[in-house]
C-alpha cells in the first residue's frame, strides 16, 4: 500500500497536505504526534473511509483489510449478531458468519459472551469484542486508531496482548498510539505527523535514538522530549 503526494480534506478543512507514505507487508507502523496532527485521517484515507483530494492512494484490492476505532461502534444487539453482521456485509454468507462468531470471541477470551448485549459490557470488553470483529475477519492489514487511549491498566495490557497476537500471526499493522512505551514494544517503525504534515519516518530503534531522529526533524525530536519528560 502507498500514498503519494496525498491531500485530504474534510469538508472545507484541509488535514493532510502532499502526505507520503508505504506500508509494506508484515510492518507494524506506529503514527504518533499531537492530537490534531492528521493521525485518524490517515488511518481513515489508508482504509478507503476518506478519499484523496489530490495525489494518490494505491492499494491491492485483494488484501484483506479491517480496522479498530478507539471508541467501538457496537449495534444494541448481541455480541454475536454483531460480529456476524460485520462479516455479512463483507460478504460472507450468514451462516458461516455466525459460524465464526465463537473461535474469534474465544481468541479474545469472551467465550460463553455471544448472546450478551454488546452495548452492555464494559470498555475492555466491547473493544475486545471490536478485535473479534476484526479477527473473523482474518485481515491481511489491520488499522488501529488509538485502541487503548480510553481503557484502565488492565484492559490496556489485555487490547496490547492481542495486538501482539496479531503481529505474531504477521498481520501488518498501522497503529495510532500516544503511549511509547506501546509503540516500543509493538511497533517496528514510526512515523511522525504534525499539522498534516510527515516529519519523520523511522524504523523504531533509530526513531528513539535522540541524536539520530534529531538530524531528521527538530519537530519529532521536540515532541518526543516533551512526551518523555
Amino acid at each position: 500500500m502507498e500514498l503519494r503526494q496525498a491531500d485530504v480534506a474534510i469538508g472545507r478543512a484541509a488535514i493532510l497536505h502532499g502526505l507520503s507514505l508505504r506500508v509494506a507487508s508484515g510492518e507494524r507502523l506506529a503514527l504518533i504526534g499531537a492530537n490534531g496532527s492528521g493521525k485518524s485521517t490517515l488511518l481513515r484515507t489508508l482504509h478507503g473511509l476518506l478519499p484523496v483530494a489530490a495525489g494518490q492512494l494505491q492499494r491491492d484490492t485483494a488484501i484483506r483489510q479491517a480496522m479498530v476505532f478507539q471508541r467501538p461502534f457496537l449495534l444494541r444487539t448481541s455480541v454475536a449478531r454483531n460480529l456476524a453482521l460485520g462479516l455479512w456485509l463483507s460478504g460472507v454468507p450468514w451462516r458461516e458468519a455466525m459460524g465464526r462468531v465463537e473461535p474469534a470471541l474465544a481468541r479474545v477470551g469472551l467465550q460463553g459472551a455471544a448472546q450478551r448485549n454488546a452495548r452492555h459490557l464494559s470498555a475492555g470488553q466491547q473493544q475486545r469484542v471490536a478485535f473479534a470483529r476484526a479477527w473473523s475477519l482474518q485481515p491481511d492489514l489491520l488499522f488501529l486508531d488509538e485502541p487503548t487511549a480510553s481503557l484502565d491498566p488492565p484492559a490496556k495490557r489485555e487490547v496490547e496482548a492481542l495486538m501482539a497476537g496479531f503481529a505474531q500471526a504477521g498481520t501488518t499493522m498501522v497503529f495510532a498510539s500516544h503511549n511509547l512505551g506501546q509503540v516500543k514494544r509493538l511497533a517496528t517503525r514510526v512515523a511522525y505527523l504534525e499539522q498534516g504534515r510527515l516529519l519523520a519516518d523511522l524504523p523504531v530503534a533509530e526513531f528513539f535514538d535522540r541524536g539520530r531522529l534529531a538530524s531528521v526533524s527538530r519537530e519529532a525530536d521536540l515532541f518526543l522530549q516533551g512526551e518523555m519528560a
